[in-house]
């Protein structure tokens, strides 16, 4: 009679390919042709099936070294980052590329290299030696990035919310312009025509293109575009708050404000509240980012743009393996999130 301290060795002991061949009653050859996918072999049905319930009922798993040494392959994928790692409203990418991973039956390994060059170029070494079957690069905010000369001319690479100067290398990023363009417009249909907007002052892409798509809805709308109206100011809080006692002081003063990012539309929400004025009925408010820790909790709830972490997440990872088709660079929308901070002008509702 086993002694339970024996009993919690079994226990503890991960099953075996002889495990599952006794439990199914058959050769471990057998076991190994089933989990192999060894068509060429006479395996009948229901032998099969045997062996699968066995497998299922131990919770049997194959050895991953063995099994890439068979198959040729490590069913591992590199995850390189700068810091998104470490920032909340960017973990999507991570998750995404992770469900992905783990629906093609490859597991990510992560690496965050804090925007060290000499630590992303060792991480990518280490990972091309463990023979990865792809890499993604993975930043933070929407770049350029110089990818490190360590990488193979065969190993796929997929960049995600970045993009380098080689165009053959795929990229997704999101879609800056549509972005900027969707929030005023909504602010528009509102009936809104002097719409301010508090820039970045750093010469990134969604700085550019946040400011294309502002634009581009004021002249389909009609509405005059008055340089004044935008302020450039750091994407910080403080950056909102006096990007928005600048616009307000204009004659007339804007009835909307369209802020570069969340954080910045915190800011806008204090000074508006200094100003006495009150949103969305005095003022209408609309951000970008969606960022979670910011834009439900204020109040009114702030209307934003939300950026597409998670589906871009999950396009690094299918890029990897499917052929190259169309165009390298892979726009994707931002989405609308509406909730409390847009009303229709005062001037409307009297």
């Amino acid at each position: 009679m086993p002694t339970p301290s024996s009993t919690r060795s079994q226990r503890m002991q991960a099953p075996t390919m002889r495990d599952v061949a006794k439990a199914a009653g058959v050769s471990q050859t057998a076991v190994s042709f089933v989990l192999n996918g060894r068509a060429d072999k006479e395996i009948s049905k229901d032998t099969s099936e045997r062996i699968w319930a066995a497998i299922r009922a131990l919770g049997y798993r194959p050895n991953a070294v063995a099994q890439s040494l068979r198959l040729g392959r490590s069913s591992l994928l590199g995850l390189v980052t700068d810091e998104i790692a470490s920032t909340p409203f960017a973990v999507d990418i991570v998750r995404g590329a992770q469900d992905a991973a783990w629906a093609g039956g490859r597991i990510l390994t992560l690496v965050n290299t804090n925007r060290q060059s000499r630590l992303e170029s060792e991480a990518v070494a280490a990972l091309v030696q463990h023979q990865v079957e792809g890499i993604i690069f993975a930043m933070m905010y929407h770049q350029e990035i110089v990818l490190p000369p360590v990488l193979g001319p065969r190993l796929p690479v997929a960049l995600v919310n970045c993009f380098s100067a080689d165009p053959a290398t795929r990229c997704v990023v999101p879609d800056e312009e549509l972005g900027g363009y969707t929030a005023v417009q909504h602010l528009v249909r509102h009936g809104h025509r002097r719409i301010g907007f508090i820039n970045n002052i750093d010469p990134i892409p969604a700085t550019a293109g946040r400011l294309a798509g502002y634009c581009r809805a004021l002249q389909e709308a009609h509405i005059p575009a008055r340089p004044e109206a935008v302020a450039q100011q750091p994407s910080s809080q403080e950056g909102g708050f006096d990007g928005t006692l600048q616009l307000m002081a204009l004659t007339p003063a804007p009835t909307a404000l369209f802020c570069f990012n969340d954080q910045m539309a915190m800011g806008a929400y204090a000074a508006l509240q200094t100003l006495g004025l009150r949103i969305p009925e005095d003022v209408s408010v609309v951000g970008f980012d969606d960022l979670q820790l910011i834009a439900p909790h204020l109040r009114p709830a702030l209307t934003t743009m939300a950026l597409p972490h998670y589906a871009m997440g999950r396009w690094g990872v299918d890029v990897l393996f499917d052929p190259p088709q169309g165009p390298s660079k892979t726009l994707m929308a931002c989405a609308l999130v509406e909730r409390a901070s847009v009303a229709a002008p005062r001037d409307l509702l009297s």
